[in-house]
């Protein structure tokens, strides 16, 4: 469906919740949610697919409960992708501006662009992004867009962003055998960030900080375009865990807890406030202080954003984020997050909610539907006519692979663009 310039369909494959986000081309040119769906996901784990069943059955839900709303079919979509194999390097290029009158034209870009993603990729990984951050003209740097400029000798500084071949060909497998052709491949804090950051923000410095279920991704950016993206083993899940462990109540009673109850920040909340805690085995329920509860959250949550503060200084740019820190993801929906994440960074923090999109705009307004909402915005600027080169995957080795294999092994409507059954 999304291959109609009309619609654009973004589906986050993550490790707790699968959502889709279904958006149509609204009147002011923009777009507008127009359907929504979410399952919970029990085929993943950290970013990565563990059951190629369950994922492809959480996909299915959330997609038909989208199509339900939206009342329009779903065939393709713009996917995330994230994950501990998903790794992000900064290159160069250099190439000679050969035209007699040295006018750079959209092939010169072209050229120096392949010429920063000429580096050492191993056999199990695949360039997911090559992301220009600016060209150098002969002596002159920071140059945003080199078109129609003279010059003998263009540079170009990109952030190449490459991921497990199996790790996305596992996310074609299971789009694909729910019915559902996957246009594009997109990293997810990048997505995010097209929905979330304000330009004033990338330009200063900004960290943005997605905490999913499994993991957290970190992405800067500084001068308008990205320049370091990580994944941490650790996220929203964890916090369910040491609440289940604390309060000995099972796991989905522990989820329910966190979701209705939690609060990462113990100082905020009033000392006589009381939560029933089930608990396992048959056993009665007992009556416990929310501070208890918090006492529990806060210490993982100051461990998470202690883990991202290390990375943003190993990586050198823990004094740069001048903007400060966005935070995305589920899990931010806690109060007392923003308040614990400017304690550990010591810089402003706010939650990032998705903008710069109409229609079902106050059910998506939550940092849990950042990535889905992003992604639609990621799929319309390519239906635009962005640059391939600059905004990422064609699907390349990962798509011909896969086609291959699908054809050698399963029947044609199983086959990249065939349709669920209904």
């Amino acid at each position: 469906m999304s291959k109609n310039r009309e619609h654009v369909v973004g589906l986050d494959i993550g490790t707790s919740n699968i959502r889709v986000v279904i958006a149509a081309a609204g009147e002011d040119g923009g777009l507008d949610v127009v359907g929504i769906g979410r399952s919970a996901s029990k085929g993943l784990r950290r970013g990565v697919v563990v059951n190629l069943d369950a994922t492809v059955e959480a996909i299915r839900g959330a997609v038909e409960e989208a199509e339900l709303m939206a009342g329009l079919p779903v065939t393709a979509a713009h996917v995330g992708v994230a994950g501990v194999h998903v790794k992000g390097l900064n290159s160069r290029g250099v190439v000679a501006v050969a035209r007699k009158d040295q006018r750079i034209t959209d092939d010169e870009i072209d050229r120096v662009l392949d010429a920063a993603k000429a580096i050492q990729v191993p056999r199990d990984r695949e360039i997911l992004h090559v992301l220009p951050q600016d060209f150098t003209v002969d002596d002159q740097d920071g140059v945003a867009d080199p078109a129609g400029m003279q010059g003998a000798r263009l540079e170009a500084d990109v952030h190449v962003v490459t991921a497990g071949l199996t790790a996305t060909q596992n996310l074609i497998t299971c789009a694909n055998r729910a019915g559902i052709e996957v246009e594009s491949l997109a990293l997810e804090s990048l997505a995010s960030g097209e929905c979330v950051l304000n330009d004033d923000e990338k330009e200063l410095g900004v960290a943005l900080v997605d905490i999913g279920g499994g993991t957290t991704d970190l992405a800067v950016y500084e001068r308008g375009a990205l320049w370091h993206v990580a994944t941490l083993p650790v996220g929203g899940d964890h916090f369910t865990n040491d609440i289940a462990v604390g309060l000995r109540t099972p796991i989905p009673e522990a989820e329910a807890l966190k979701k209705r109850h939690g609060h990462a920040l113990s100082a905020l909340l009033p000392d006589d406030a009381s939560v029933d805690v089930p608990s396992v085995g048959g056993r009665a329920p007992r009556t416990l202080s929310l501070q208890v509860l918090a006492e529990i959250i806060q210490p993982r949550a100051e461990e998470i954003f202690g883990l991202v503060r290390e990375e943003l200084d190993r990586a050198g740019y823990g004094k740069s984020v001048h903007s400060g820190v966005v935070l995305t993801g589920g899990a931010v929906n806690m109060p007392g997050t923003v308040e614990v994440a400017e304690q550990v960074f010591d810089l402003p923090v706010r939650r990032g909610m998705p903008k710069g999109i109409g229609g079902l705009v106050d059910v998506v307004a939550t940092p849990a539907f950042a990535t889905a909402v992003g992604l639609t915005l990621w799929g319309r600027s390519r239906q635009q006519g962005a640059r391939p080169a600059a905004t990422g995957f064609s699907l390349g080795r990962v798509g011909n692979r896969f086609k291959e294999w699908l054809a050698e092994i399963f029947v044609p409507a199983a086959a990249v663009g065939g349709r669920r059954g209904r």
